[in-house]
This record gives C-alpha cells, structure tokens and sequence, in this order.
C-alpha cells in the first residue's frame, strides 16, 4: 500500500490569507486558483510513453471549478436516473405487488434524502474530489476512509457493468456496445469537466421530461381519462393484490429500489469542481427531495396503478431488457399512444450514456482523490492542464472493457449478481456516511465552532444520521433475512448479499493491520480514530472559522444593490433573470 502522507501538494484554495477582504474575493470568485508556472513541470520534456499514456498530466496540476449552478442543479435532479427506473423498476411491482414496492421505494426515498442531507452539509463546507472517502479519513480514521474509497469504486465499476449488460441487445456485437456507449463517454470526459457538467445536464433534462410525462399520461389513463382505453383505478390495489409474498418478498424489493436510486451521492462527488460550492451544493441537495417524491415515488405509484403484478411484462423488462415491455412504454402504448416505444428507447439510450457518463466521472474522481490521500497508487492522483484525471480514467476504461467477457457466464446471471453487489455496498456507504456525519458534528462542537460558519446546516441534528445509521443496519438483516427465508433457499443469493459485507470487512481489517505492524513507525497513528480535537477543519474549507457571517452579509449587500440597480426595469429578460436564480 501506499504511504500514508499526502504525495501531492495542496490546493492553492486551501491557503488562506492573513486578510479577511483578500479571504471574502476568493471565495465569491468560486474558482480553484492555478498552480505557479515555477511549479508546473515541463510537459514538453516527459517520455513520449507518459505522454501517450497519461496525456501530459502530473501531480502538480489541479482540477478546475468549471461546474455552474445550473449543471450541479440538474445533476441532483435527475443526473443519475439510469435504466432502473426505466426497466426495473416494475420487477418490484411483480414481486411484492404495488403496495411493497411503493413502500420500498419510499423507506429507501427516506434513507435516500438521510444521506444526501447529512452528506451535503459536510460538502458544502469542504468541497473536495472524493467528499466521503475523504471525510471518512479526516472525522473518523483513514481506515474507513481508504474502505469506503475502493468499496465506491468498485461499486461505480459494477454499476456501469450492470447498466451496459441490462440494455443489452444481439443485435449489436461487443465491440460495436463499446464503440457506442464506452468510447464516446470516454472523450467526452477528456475534453474538460464543463463538458461533462453541459451533458450531463441535457441528458438530464430529457430523461426529466419523459418522467414527467408518463405520469401524466399514466393517472389520466388510470383515472380513464382515454377515449376508449377504461382505465383501472384503484383495482391492482384491492383484493390483496397491493401486498403479496409476505415480509420476504417485501425486504428483496430493497435491492431494486438501491439500484434505481444509486447515484444520489454524485453531487457531493462534484462539489470539488463546483463554481461558489457554498451556494450551489445546499441548493441541489434541496432538490433532492423533489427527485425523489417525483422521479421514485410518483413512477411506482402509477406503474402499480395502471399494470397488475401479474401482468408478465413487468418481469421481462428486466429479464430480457426489452424496452417494449418496459412499464413506461406499456403504459404509453395501453393509453393510445403506439409509437411510444420508439421514443422509450431513445430515452433509454439517452439513460444509458448519462449513467455510464455519471459512472466514469465518480469513479476516477475517488480513484483520484485516493490516490491523493496516499491511499492509490500515485500516478492516479495525475492531473492534466485541463483539470482532467487521465490515468484514473483510462484504469476506468479498461475495467469497462472487461464487462463484455462476462457475457460467458450469461448476461442475467451476471446481471443479477452484480445487482445484489451494487445494492448491498450502497448500503454500506449510505450507512457509513451516517457515522461520518455524527463524528464532524463532535468534532465541530469539540473545537468550539458556531453552526453560523456552515454554509447549510442539516435539520433535526442527529436525526438524520442516527436514522441513517439505523435504517441501514435494519435493511442489511432484511436482506440477509430474505435471501435465507425468501422463496425457494439458494445458497448463491446468500453469497451474493454478504459478499459486499465480507469485501468492506476485508479492506478495513486489511488497512488496520498494514497500518498497525508495517506503516513506519514516525508515520504511523497514535489512535485508530482520529481524537476530535485533531480533527481537520480547516483545510480545503471555503473560508475560514469565523469568516461565513461575512461572507453571507456581503453576498446579501451585492444582492440588494443589483436589485436597487435593475429597479424599475421589469421587462422579459428581468423576470428571465428571475426565474433563472429562482430554478437554478
């Protein structure tokens, strides 16, 4: 393993100065400043195979703040909506029934908007690549902060594998999916971190509007509101048709809902190359909410209102990854509305490139910020010019090109593994952020601060993080309790939900004892957990201790003087402007 000191320097935004005025243009500018020229190392004169292999970057550069508010916005929206939604989604419907589902989808929705709420608090105030990871190491021991940061790495890997394997087609060779999909992305992440914030935040927007519209579709169709197509009202919710398989079938549903909603941490993952972070991040983790009550709740309440649990649709979706049979395209189709699979599958695709693009871009961001903790090897922790992790995205290309060799053992059993894999470490970091949340709060307290120095402070303290840390340990049993319980006993489905479990024990045990016996001893800890009075608050923060009353009372005073300035003026672009800070 790597050393334990940091390999790189650090952020020039992270040193401050002695005046509070210089400290307050720094932080309303909203931009990492660039490296001094004496200290960027001559591209020009690196082997021609660095050159090639990791496209001029070095240690010494930074990534760059190119995200605007609109981007970050549309990213906690929708950013992350991937093929689950759209074809999964309604094997929870057929499994349990309607009622199950929607009460999965909503105890995860609550787990879901714990864990972005607790973790945004932290984001917000220390904006950094690798967010949790990285506050794992400073809040409560590098341990869990090197288990968490490879468990989410991998956990980005094995959800690009799934998605990619689930939209599979025989249509398409391998190596034309890669061409298609893998390749694109890959340029497309090369270019700059605008470039994936601009894509991200129209593919965005139109998986958005297609949401949108099918549950408007879906309740005029369920309320018969289509000539000639009777709708069914409430009838696959009566006869005890909303609950069936019991509590086993109810806790499997879990894995689903997992799948469909991974991703929601993604925003605090781009909080180190947001433009004025402590704006931006609080407003998209508020926006949380809305995905969720919209684009989970709302979908599975009309998939269980319009298509019976019976219906075979709902299973084949997932199974043979048949956008026809997609709860989405049956609802259109049964409401008079034929060459909506046409438009589904565009859709999809569209889903496809934005999970896969939202995969590429955590992963080589942790990998990234592993490598700068001394937690990876250091070549990964390799920036270019343009702010752009080229060996950890390359390491992120390869290991998407293996995906396709596991086609030998069958698409759905790979599927299904990966699946259970993806859903129980999500399980295991949601829940670890949790504890992470509750120790800076400690440690916080401990040195003295005022909540007033945070840029958003998380509502009901400690609620949310105990309710995360709970939820999470009462959905492991469930899971464990229904793959034993559950239907017919397989012992595969018992590896497949502890395997997580036996992966995150081995990386934190592992890392204990390396650091305990082999780490030189000037390096190694005094403690396993870091003593809150030592823990690190200060660095990569967006001010200083004491400096965020005078950071909001000036932002307020530039407010009220655009305002005094544009008075009177109340033409279109006015209200444009208006509805734009209002949106974004």
């Amino acid at each position: 393993m790597a050393s334990e000191v940091p390999v790189l320097p650090r952020e020039p935004s992270s040193t401050w100065s002695d005046d509070p005025k210089d400290n307050l243009e720094r932080v309303a500018s909203g931009t990492k400043e660039l490296p001094s020229p004496a200290l960027v190392h001559d591209h020009k004169r690196q082997p021609a195979w660095k050159r090639l292999l990791t496209g001029d970057a070095n240690g010494e550069y930074e990534t760059h703040r190119g995200m605007g508010g609109r981007h970050i916005m549309m990213i906690a929206i929708g950013g992350t909506i991937g093929t689950g939604i759209f074809l999964s989604a309604g094997s929870a419907v057929s499994l349990a029934g309607p009622g199950s589902a929607l009460l999965s989808y909503f105890v995860v929705g609550l787990f879901c908007y714990a864990v972005v709420i607790s973790l945004g608090e932290m984001a917000s105030y220390i904006p950094i690549s690798g967010t949790f990871a990285g506050f794992a190491t400073r809040f409560v021991s590098p341990a869990l902060g090197f288990t968490l940061g490879w468990n989410y790495w991998l956990q980005c890997e094995l959800l690009s594998a799934a998605i990619i394997l689930q939209y599979w087609t025989p249509k398409l060779q391998p190596w034309a999916w890669s061409l298609i999909i893998i390749v694109p992305i890959f340029a497309m992440q090369l270019i700059h971190v605008r470039v994936y914030g601009e894509s991200e935040y129209w593919f965005a927007l139109i998986k958005v509007i297609l949401i949108v519209l099918f549950i408007i579709v879906g309740l005029i169709y369920d309320w018969g509101g289509v000539i000639h197509h009777p709708g069914p009202g409430l009838a696959n919710f009566h006869d005890g048709q909303a609950f069936i398989g019991g509590f086993a079938a109810f806790a499997q549903t879990f894995v689903w809902a997992f799948y469909s909603y991974g991703g929601v941490e993604l925003v605090s993952l781009a909080a180190g190359e947001t433009a004025k972070p402590h704006k931006t991040i609080p407003r998209a983790i508020k926006a949380t909410f809305f995905r969720i009550v919209l684009f989970y709740i709302l979908t599975m309440l009309t998939i269980g209102l319009c298509i019976n649990h019976t219906d075979p649709t709902l299973l084949s979706s997932s199974d043979d990854s048949d956008v026809a049979a997609s709860p989405i395209t049956v609802v259109f189709q049964r409401a008079g509305f034929g060459a909506a699979v046409h438009v589904v599958n565009a859709v999809l695709l569209t889903a496809v490139l934005s999970a896969t693009n939202s995969c590429f871009y955590a992963s080589s961001r942790m990998l990234l910020a592993l490598a700068r903790q001394g937690h990876a090897p250091r070549v990964f922790g390799w920036v270019n010019r343009r702010g752009v992790p080229v060996p950890a995205l390359l390491l992120s290309l390869g290991i998407s090109f293996l995906t396709f060799l596991t086609t030998i053992w069958g698409e759905g059993v790979v599927f299904t593994w990966l699946l259970n894999l993806v859903g129980i470490s999500a399980l295991l970091v949601w829940g670890s952020i949790g504890i992470i949340s509750i120790r800076f709060r400690l440690a916080w307290n401990a040195q003295g601060r005022s909540l007033t120095d945070l840029p958003y402070v998380q509502p009901l303290f400690p609620v949310l993080p105990v309710g995360t840390v709970i939820l999470a340990s009462l959905m492991f049993a469930a899971n464990g309790w229904a793959a034993v319980k559950g239907g017919d006993f397989d012992p595969r489905n018992v590896v497949a939900t502890y395997i997580g479990v036996v992966l995150y024990a081995i990386l934190y045990a592992g890392y204990t004892i390396w650091q305990r016996f082999f780490l030189a001893p000037a390096l190694r800890p005094e403690t396993h957990f870091v003593p809150l009075f030592q823990v690190d608050l200060d660095t990569d923060a967006v001010w200083r201790k004491g400096e965020g009353v005078l950071v909001r009372e000036r932002e307020r005073e530039e407010k009220e003087r655009k305002i005094q300035e544009e008075g009177g003026r109340f033409g279109l672009a006015w209200w444009l402007r208006k509805v734009g800070k209002n949106v974004y």
